[in-house]
Protein backbone atom coordinates (compact mmCIF):
# COMPACT_ATOMS: atom_id res chain seq x y z
CA UNK A 1 0.00 0.00 0.00
CA UNK A 2 1.49 3.53 -1.18
CA UNK A 3 0.73 6.36 1.40
CA UNK A 4 -1.53 6.41 3.75
CA UNK A 5 -2.88 9.46 6.27
CA UNK A 6 -0.63 8.13 8.77
CA UNK A 7 2.59 8.58 6.75
CA UNK A 8 1.60 12.40 6.40
CA UNK A 9 4.15 14.47 8.39
CA UNK A 10 3.38 17.82 9.40
CA UNK A 11 6.45 20.19 8.00
CA UNK A 12 7.41 17.68 5.11
CA UNK A 13 8.16 18.72 2.16
CA UNK A 14 7.81 15.98 -0.81
CA UNK A 15 9.27 16.18 -3.96
CA UNK A 16 6.92 15.25 -6.81
CA UNK A 17 8.60 15.26 -9.98
CA UNK A 18 9.34 17.90 -13.20
CA UNK A 19 8.01 18.48 -16.24
CA UNK A 20 9.20 20.66 -19.73
CA UNK A 21 6.54 22.30 -21.60
CA UNK A 22 6.93 21.98 -25.19
CA UNK A 23 5.18 24.34 -28.06
CA UNK A 24 3.17 21.78 -29.13
CA UNK A 25 1.63 20.43 -25.95
CA UNK A 26 0.79 24.63 -24.79
CA UNK A 27 -0.83 25.07 -27.92
CA UNK A 28 -2.48 21.79 -27.89
CA UNK A 29 -4.28 22.41 -24.48
CA UNK A 30 -5.22 25.86 -25.21
CA UNK A 31 -7.00 25.14 -28.25
CA UNK A 32 -9.32 22.79 -26.49
CA UNK A 33 -9.59 24.45 -22.78
CA UNK A 34 -7.83 28.13 -22.67
CA UNK A 35 -8.25 29.75 -26.47
CA UNK A 36 -6.81 32.87 -25.53
CA UNK A 37 -4.55 34.12 -27.95
CA UNK A 38 -1.45 34.01 -26.13
CA UNK A 39 -1.90 30.80 -25.31
CA UNK A 40 -2.28 29.55 -29.34
CA UNK A 41 -1.12 32.07 -31.88
CA UNK A 42 2.53 33.49 -32.28
CA UNK A 43 1.03 37.41 -33.37
CA UNK A 44 -1.62 37.44 -30.61
CA UNK A 45 1.49 36.39 -28.14
CA UNK A 46 3.82 38.95 -29.87
CA UNK A 47 1.20 41.62 -28.70
CA UNK A 48 0.48 40.56 -25.48
CA UNK A 49 2.06 41.44 -22.37
CA UNK A 50 3.98 38.27 -22.27
CA UNK A 51 5.23 38.94 -25.83
CA UNK A 52 5.49 35.00 -26.65
CA UNK A 53 3.19 32.19 -26.00
CA UNK A 54 2.69 31.21 -22.80
CA UNK A 55 0.86 27.78 -21.24
CA UNK A 56 -2.10 28.61 -19.88
CA UNK A 57 -2.57 28.17 -16.20
CA UNK A 58 -4.63 25.32 -16.15
CA UNK A 59 -2.48 23.78 -18.49
CA UNK A 60 0.22 24.43 -15.35
CA UNK A 61 -2.43 23.36 -12.93
CA UNK A 62 -2.94 19.97 -15.30
CA UNK A 63 0.41 18.38 -15.38
CA UNK A 64 1.05 19.26 -11.44
CA UNK A 65 -1.75 16.90 -10.70
CA UNK A 66 -0.37 14.07 -13.12
CA UNK A 67 2.74 14.19 -11.70
CA UNK A 68 0.82 14.29 -8.23
CA UNK A 69 -1.21 11.53 -8.89
CA UNK A 70 1.43 9.39 -10.76
CA UNK A 71 4.41 10.37 -8.57
CA UNK A 72 3.25 10.53 -4.99
CA UNK A 73 -0.73 9.55 -4.91
CA UNK A 74 -1.06 6.33 -6.90
CA UNK A 75 -1.70 3.31 -4.86
CA UNK A 76 -2.54 5.81 -1.62
CA UNK A 77 -5.24 5.82 0.33
CA UNK A 78 -6.42 9.00 -1.46
CA UNK A 79 -10.26 9.53 -1.19
CA UNK A 80 -10.11 12.86 -3.80
CA UNK A 81 -10.27 16.44 -2.36
CA UNK A 82 -13.00 19.04 -1.06
CA UNK A 83 -11.46 21.82 -3.28
CA UNK A 84 -8.73 24.17 -3.52
CA UNK A 85 -8.37 27.44 -1.24
CA UNK A 86 -5.55 29.11 -3.11
CA UNK A 87 -4.15 29.56 -6.33
CA UNK A 88 -1.81 31.64 -7.16
CA UNK A 89 0.04 32.16 -11.27
CA UNK A 90 2.54 34.04 -10.06
CA UNK A 91 5.04 34.02 -13.19
CA UNK A 92 4.28 32.85 -16.83
CA UNK A 93 5.09 29.49 -17.98
CA UNK A 94 6.96 29.39 -21.48
CA UNK A 95 7.72 27.14 -24.18
CA UNK A 96 11.16 25.17 -22.55
CA UNK A 97 10.20 25.84 -19.26
CA UNK A 98 10.76 23.26 -16.74
CA UNK A 99 8.51 23.14 -13.68
CA UNK A 100 9.44 21.44 -10.82
CA UNK A 101 6.52 20.14 -8.42
CA UNK A 102 7.05 20.08 -4.56
CA UNK A 103 4.24 19.00 -2.20
CA UNK A 104 4.12 20.06 1.32
CA UNK A 105 2.34 18.92 4.33
CA UNK A 106 0.77 21.96 6.08
CA UNK A 107 -1.77 20.64 8.69
CA UNK A 108 -3.74 17.09 9.14
CA UNK A 109 -6.81 15.93 11.61
CA UNK A 110 -8.98 12.77 11.34
CA UNK A 111 -12.24 14.08 10.32
CA UNK A 112 -14.89 13.85 13.65
CA UNK A 113 -17.67 12.45 11.45
CA UNK A 114 -15.84 9.85 9.75
CA UNK A 115 -12.61 8.82 11.57
CA UNK A 116 -11.76 6.48 9.32
CA UNK A 117 -10.49 9.14 6.94
CA UNK A 118 -8.58 12.28 7.79
CA UNK A 119 -8.05 15.57 6.03
CA UNK A 120 -4.37 16.91 5.18
CA UNK A 121 -4.07 20.50 4.37
CA UNK A 122 -1.36 20.79 1.38
CA UNK A 123 0.50 23.06 -0.64
CA UNK A 124 1.63 22.57 -3.77
CA UNK A 125 4.30 24.79 -5.60
CA UNK A 126 5.66 24.95 -8.78
CA UNK A 127 9.12 26.36 -9.59
CA UNK A 128 11.13 26.69 -13.03
CA UNK A 129 14.49 26.16 -13.73
CA UNK A 130 14.95 29.54 -12.99
CA UNK A 131 14.27 28.50 -9.32
CA UNK A 132 11.29 30.98 -9.41
CA UNK A 133 7.97 30.52 -8.01
CA UNK A 134 5.42 30.09 -10.80
CA UNK A 135 2.30 28.48 -8.94
CA UNK A 136 1.31 27.86 -5.70
CA UNK A 137 -1.80 25.97 -4.50
CA UNK A 138 -3.43 25.26 -1.46
CA UNK A 139 -5.93 22.67 -1.19
CA UNK A 140 -7.03 19.75 1.17
CA UNK A 141 -6.68 16.15 0.02
CA UNK A 142 -8.86 13.36 2.18
CA UNK A 143 -6.63 10.10 3.19
CA UNK A 144 -8.09 6.62 4.06
CA UNK A 145 -6.47 6.00 7.60
CA UNK A 146 -4.37 2.53 7.84
CA UNK A 147 -5.00 2.22 11.06
CA UNK A 148 -8.62 4.14 12.03
CA UNK A 149 -8.40 4.85 15.71
CA UNK A 150 -4.74 4.60 16.57
CA UNK A 151 -4.01 8.19 14.89
CA UNK A 152 -5.66 11.18 16.77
Amino acid sequence: MGLSYEDMEVGKTYEVGTHTFTRDEIIRFAEQYDPQPFHVDDAGAAASPYGTLIASGWHTCSVMMGMLVRNMLQGSTSMGSPGIDDLRWLKPVRIGDTIRMTNSILDKRVSASKPDRGIVSTEWQGINQNGELVIMVRSKAIFGLRNPGAAA
